[in-house]
Parts: structure tokens; sequence; C-alpha cells
């Protein structure tokens, strides 16, 4: 590699550092004196940082323009591109959701003209006014925490307006008996309503904790906060011993409803929750409930649920159906060993290196999720049959982020560049089957390698963020500082000394 290409690249690793601190610095969190020994010690790092990696973090760099350029060009204001068609569709009532999702990593990376672009279309283009059933996840997670985290990277205050106005447009879908979420809310009107029939699914209920507890920081305004520690504290009067909860709320007496037991869709990012809100807290006692409920949804809970196959004993997730074990495992899952690597540090040592090493096991059956196909990509649901190991049963794979999500985990928490070389391995993968000219799509079935016509925005926001930071030094959005969402969106730690129902 050239040295010149190698000092660009560091150069601009230096220059996200510093523009993150300097933000931070402006909202009062940080001394110009801080800044100063940051220079030094991110210039160290950066120094030392191996040449293989830093062209690395260049390729993902470039895939990312390419994604980007290509929205810009076929799409631009649409809410996603669709590569084949050269045409864009809003998937999210017209939210921009490209834009919205993009920002963080645009920043991140250090794109400033892309990012300006994009911060000049959230100023005076993104219109929340609409006669539009939003999905409260989805909003919640997309454009919520990526406006929440364009805000905590740039300082720039316009980014926690728009977050507040949408937020407040959202907020009528708590307004139940039991305080638990519906998951729909017209963005013009209010009205809110469940989509499919009585039951609000537990991913919905569970995953607007960050952003919502974020803005009540940003703002001082403790509604926000409220609402969704209100959620987590009713369903822990009813939480269940071994800390599974199933995935149909309903939101008229906060209580699960018997179904599905999942760490795949629709349970997935509720457990993932439970473990960043303390986080997010600086994991204080004000916030150890949400420790405790979490540590109990592990040790007792998906450690139950964990089988091995034959003859190769890869360790998976099964899902459950009252008392029955079932052998299956979506690629959503495969966020579970980052999860546990991120939590494991809060145990005790004994207990600590039995989780990470059951993270370090899952991470390995979610990689050969992606080697056994013929495009080296991996499917959306596999099944698991003695003496068979593995087998994919749904073959569409649409850029998910979750795999290379626990690498991310795994690298950093164990400096074992493994997980980089697997990490790796999944770029290449989607370079040679899912790029076109005109941005990036997925693929119908990963071992035909049939293509689909959807850049889905969270490729931008979660898939090659992942990427990028794990070719990056651990100072670049390092995880004592920044809590992640599931989107991928980051946000600032804040120290938390009041537990539910007050500010702080």
């Amino acid at each position: 590699m050239k040295p010149q290409i190698l000092l660009r690249s560091s150069l601009a690793l230096a220059s996200l550092l510093l523009s993150v601190h300097s933000a931070a610095a402006d909202n009062g969190h940080s001394s110009r004196k801080h800044l100063q020994v940051e220079r030094v010690r991110v210039d160290e790092e950066i120094a030392i940082e191996d040449p293989v990696s830093v062209a690395r973090a260049a390729k993902v760099k470039d895939a990312m323009l390419h994604a980007w350029s290509s929205y810009e060009k076929f799409a631009w204001g649409f809410d996603e591109l669709q590569p084949q068609t050269k045409d864009g569709v809003d998937t999210f009532g017209g939210l921009g959701a490209t834009v919205v999702d993009a920002l963080d990593t645009l920043f991140i990376m250090g794109l400033n003209e892309q990012f300006q672009r994009a911060r000049q279309w959230v100023a005076t283009s993104l219109d929340f006014n609409k006669d539009y059933d939003a999905s409260v996840f989805e909003t919640t997670i997309r454009i919520l925490g990526g406006l929440l985290s364009a805000h905590d990277l740039s300082g720039d205050k316009m980014f926690l307006e728009k977050a507040t106005e949408l937020a407040d447009r959202l907020l009528p879908a708590w307004n139940t008996p039991s305080g638990i979420n519906l998951n729909r809310v017209n963005l013009a009107t209010g009205q809110a309503h469940n989509a499919n029939g009585k039951y609000t699914v537990l991913a919905e209920v569970g995953t607007e904790q960050l952003e919502f507890i974020a803005l009540s920081q940003r703002t001082n305004d403790t509604k926000y906060q409220q609402k969704v520690e209100n959620v987590i504290k009713k369903l822990q009067k009813s939480f269940p011993v071994d800390g599974l909860v199933p995935i149909n709320i309903d939101p008229k007496t906060g209580r699960p409803s018997p179904s599905i037991i999942t760490f795949g869709g629709g349970g997935d990012s509720f457990y993932e929750y439970l473990l960043k809100a303390w986080v997010q807290g600086n994991k204080t006692e004000a916030v150890n409930f949400y420790r405790e409920m979490w540590e109990t949804s592990i040790v007792k809970g998906l450690q139950s649920l964990i089988r091995r196959t034959t003859p190769s004993s890869y360790a998976y997730i099964c899902e459950k159906d009252g008392n029955t074990l079932i052998d299956t495992m979506d690629e959503l899952a495969c966020f579970v060993p980052g999860m546990l690597a991120l939590g494991s540090p809060g145990f005790a040592p004994r207990q600590a290196k039995r989780i990470l090493s059951l993270a370090e096991e899952l991470a390995r059956t979610c990689y050969n999720f992606y080697q056994m196909t013929k495009t080296k990509l991996a499917g959306e649901n596999y099944g698991f049959n003695p003496g068979k190991d593995i087998s994919l049963n749904t073959p569409y794979n649409i850029l998910r982020p979750e795999t290379v999500e626990s690498l991310f985990y795994l690298w950093r928490l164990t400096g074992n560049n493994t997980y980089r070389e697997f990490a790796w391995n999944i770029f290449q993968a989607f370079e040679k089957h899912s790029k076109l000219k005109t941005g990036y799509v997925g693929l119908e079935d990963v071992n035909t390698g049939e293509q689909d016509n959807l850049q889905q925005s969270f490729f931008l926001a979660e898939t090659l963020k992942y990427l990028y930071l794990l070719f990056s030094p651990p100072s670049v959005i390092p995880l004592d500082q920044w809590v992640f969402n599931t989107e991928a969106h980051p946000l600032k730690i804040v120290t938390r000394t009041t537990g539910p129902n007050n500010s702080g």
C-alpha cells in the first residue's frame, strides 16, 4: 500500500475523532486540554494501526460512497433506492430514511460534503406532518435514532429539534390503559392502533428506550423517558423466572400472551435494549434494574435455548413454543454474540469467561451461515437436524448487518484478529454478489445469486458502519463513551443518577 494513501486515511480518522470531541466540547462535555491530550493519543494509535486494516477501511468507505452516490443520483429524497430500476421508493412514508439513516456513517467516515448535503435536506425537506401510519419501532430506530446520533456527533442542534418534533408525534402511541405502546401512529393526526390485531410485538415495545431516554437527557424534558421506562417497569411486574418473554404483548393489560419465544425477529432487540439501557446510563445503580432483567434473560433463559449440532457441534439458539424447543434460528439472532460480548464484563470473572465463550461459539455458527452458501452470503433462516448440522430454510439475503455487528463487538472485546478476517470475507462477498453500477442489492437466493431490487437503508446505517469500524482503531466511537442503538446509531453515554420517572 502506498504511504500517501495510509496518511490520508490516518488523517481522516484523526479528523473524525477531533470533530467528535469538538462537538462534545461545544456541548460542555469536554475541555481544550482534554482535546489536546486526545489528539496526541489518536495520532499515536493511528500511527501503529496496520496498513492492511487501513486499506480495508478505505475499501469499505468506497463502498459507502458508491451506495450513497447511487442513492443521491437515482432516489434523492425517497426512503430507499431501487438500483435495478434506477428509482426510489417510499417504504417508510417518505421520511427520507436513507438520508437520515446514513447521516452518522457519513460523519464517522469523514465524508463531509455528503454529510452537509444530507444535513441540508433534513433541515429543509424533512417533513413529519404526513397522513401516514408510521411504525413506531421502525421510525424510532431509523429516523429518531439517526437524528439523535447526528446531533451527538456533530453538535448541530437542528437535528435535536427535528428529533423532538418527531418524538412528540410518536408519543400518542403510548396512550393505552397499561402504558404499553401501540405499534402504529398517524404522524399527522396522532391516531394510534395496532396493525395486526390486539397485540404489540415484544420488540416493538422494548426498542424505544435508548432513543427516548437520550431525548429526555438532551432536552431536559422527562416525558419521553417516562413513557418508555413505564413499559419496562410494567413488563418487570410479570417478568418470567427465566426472563424469556413471549412476543405478543397486550397493550390493554400490559401482560404477555402465550406465543413464541425468540431471540430472532419479534423478540431480538428487547433483550438488546435491556443491556444497552444499562450501558447508556453508565452502569449506575439507577439503571441496574435493566442489567438485572438482562442477566436473568441470559443466564436462566438464553442458555436454556442453546443446542449444538451433530456432527460439527455448532452452537445455535432455538425458538420456544410453550415447552417445545424449535430447532430454527434467524440470521437476525446473530446479533446475540455481540450482545453477549458487550455484556460479559459485567459478570464475575468465571461467569464472564463462560458468556464470552458462548458468544464466540455462536459467532462461529453465524459466520458459517455465510460460508455454507454458494455466494458466501447468509440466508434469512436456518434449521438444524441431527447428523446434518445446518440447513438453509429461507434463502434470501437483504444486506443484513447482524453478523458483522457481532464480529465488531468480539473484535473490540477480545482483540482477536480472526473476527476482522471473517468480516473482510463477508464484505468481499457483498462486493462480488450485491454490488451493481447503480448501488447495492440483496439476493433472492444466496445459492443461485438471483438479485432483488432494493438497497436497504440499514446497509448504509449498520452493515457498512460496522465493517468500517472493524478496520478502524478502537478510539473511533469508543465503547466506553458511546452506545449503539439497534440501527447502529451511536448515542453518547450519559451517567444517570436517578431511576425511572425522574430526570437524570
